[in-house]
């Protein structure tokens, strides 16, 4: 019954304005899926088929004169592995765009997120860096459903995207506080993004604030600085992020790192990439998301793969990858996660197929 609402609610969306303005809407979508076959050092393991993250969705707009042009996009979630979506639980706005910008509103990926993701080769799969960078995935989450991870999708916000001057961007996003959690806070989110564009050079400053997620009057903060230069067919990129949470018994802080590479050869390309988290520091005993304070509660996520592009919408893929915690360590990946406990490694292989229309 979900998957026939699902499926008459987009073609509904598709055919309605299709009626006076044809021209103005793009049906779009990804269908990523792969076979994983993976395990821990405390000896589980699993082969399963995973979906990385299908959607399908509709985008468009309308010239309303004076420079002046609404725009508007609604994003569902696919899974083809099960068959389950959900119409509009991805990127899904409507706004106002002219030569000031654009200002929208609705369930969208923050700046802090977009900043850096497409620094990631494999983002969003199981290799993401989201097990370490941003602590965690929070695919669509409010103010009170996901308070631990920096990498979300966030519902009930509303956002400000300046237009580019000299090569430099702002991007702005606020999440209103309608949530009103058991505790008697007010939760709020406040992100942010300046990104300069320059040839082959992409750099970006970040930061994000959640406001009394923890309790009344605490506030967690997220700061990163990234990087990129393309040279070709070659592509190097790095960050560097500074995570802070305030908690009941204190604060709890980590520094973390990433690099990438990649290359490509005609349809063939190589990736590598590197994520870092050192040593939770602070005065709590609280876990926060894949964080706690202690010696060796750091990890490295390593994953080197290869992709290869049978037409310009479609390809295959393969990579290895390996999360390995430190001997108090707690990580896991972000999505589709294993749960090793302490110190565990978790690796494993995937292969899989990707296909955008």
């Amino acid at each position: 019954m979900k998957q026939t609402i699902f499926r008459g609610a987009v073609l509904g969306l598709l055919a309605a304005p299709a009626c006076a303005h044809a021209e103005a809407v793009q049906p779009y979508g990804r269908l990523n899926l792969a076979m994983e076959d993976l395990r821990t050092s405390g000896g589980a393991s699993t082969s399963r088929l995973s979906n990385y993250r299908s959607v399908l969705g509709v985008r468009g707009g309308e010239d309303l004169g004076d420079g002046l042009r609404l725009v508007f996009q609604v994003e569902g979630t696919l899974s083809p592995d099960t068959g389950a979506g959900a119409i509009a639980a991805r990127d899904t706005r409507v706004g106002l765009a002219g030569n000031w910008g654009m200002l929208f509103g609705g369930n969208w990926t923050t700046p802090y997120n977009s900043a850096t993701s497409g620094l990631d080769p494999f983002y969003p799969t199981t290799a993401g860096y989201m097990s370490i960078m941003g602590n965690g995935s929070a695919a669509t989450a409010n103010n009170a459903s996901d308070t631990s991870s920096f990498d979300r999708r966030q519902q009930n916000s509303v956002h400000y995207w300046s237009p580019a001057w000299h090569g430099l961007s702002l991007r702005l996003a606020h999440g209103l506080n309608e949530e009103r959690p058991a505790s008697g806070a007010k939760p709020s989110l406040s992100s942010g993004a300046l990104i300069y564009e320059s040839g082959g050079l992409v750099a970006a400053l970040a930061h994000e604030r959640h406001h009394a997620y923890r309790g009344p009057g605490l506030e967690d903060r997220a700061s990163k600085l990234a990087a990129a230069y393309r040279l070709g067919t070659l592509r190097l990129a790095g960050a560097v992020e500074w995570l802070r949470y305030e908690t009941a018994g204190g604060t709890l802080e980590r520094v973390s790192g990433f690099l990438s590479l990649t290359k490509q050869f005609g349809p063939h390309g190589l990736q590598l990439a590197i994520a870092k988290a050192g040593d939770g520091k602070g005065g709590t005993t609280e876990k926060v998301g894949f964080i706690r304070a202690g010696s060796a509660t750091g990890a490295v996520h390593a994953t080197l793969g290869y992709d290869l592009a049978l037409s310009k919408r479609t390809s295959l893929f393969v990579f290895h990858t390996r999360l390995r915690n430190d001997a108090h360590g707690v990580y896991d990946f972000a999505i589709n996660g294993l749960d090793g406990g302490a110190g565990a490694t978790a690796s494993g292989t995937a292969l899989g197929m990707r296909h955008a229309f």
